[in-house]
């Protein structure tokens, strides 16, 4: 299978039941691993500069994620309420928008989930 044409649509339903009911979700564990590489993405992103809603949107699809503002939205609240990033609004062509920057804990956590999947990644290339 070829990853890059890989298309993959994560509804706003499915988030909210992965929110509702966390790790007892089980009915479909790709998305949930998929949601965590977009988690992974946002943190990389909003390392390296201030980032917002429809810039990631268009970042995402150019890794083959297929995902909505219902979507992306309520993860940037999840991440933000979890201390991992921070927003700041800012008047931008005379509209408010948000731009998510990561913090202190959101870079300890990008480099603990970085460290791990170099591990996986070099087991993976081993077998």
């Amino acid at each position: 299978m070829n990853l890059s044409i890989l298309k993959i649509n994560i509804d706003f339903r499915y988030y909210i039941n992965y929110l509702n009911i966390g790790d007892m979700i089980m009915q479909d564990p790709i998305r949930k691993i998929f949601l965590a590489f977009i988690e992974i993405h946002i943190l990389h992103h909003a390392k390296k500069e201030p980032i917002y809603g429809s810039w990631m949107i268009e970042e995402l699809k150019h890794h083959g994620y297929d995902i909505s503002a219902g979507t992306l939205y309520p993860i940037f609240h999840k991440m933000e309420k979890s201390s991992l990033i921070r927003s700041k609004k800012v008047l931008f062509e005379g509209k408010i928008r948000k731009y998510y920057t990561i913090t202190k804990d959101g870079e300890k956590t990008l480099n603990e989930a970085l460290i791990k999947i170099k591990e996986l990644s070099n087991e993976i290339r081993e077998t």
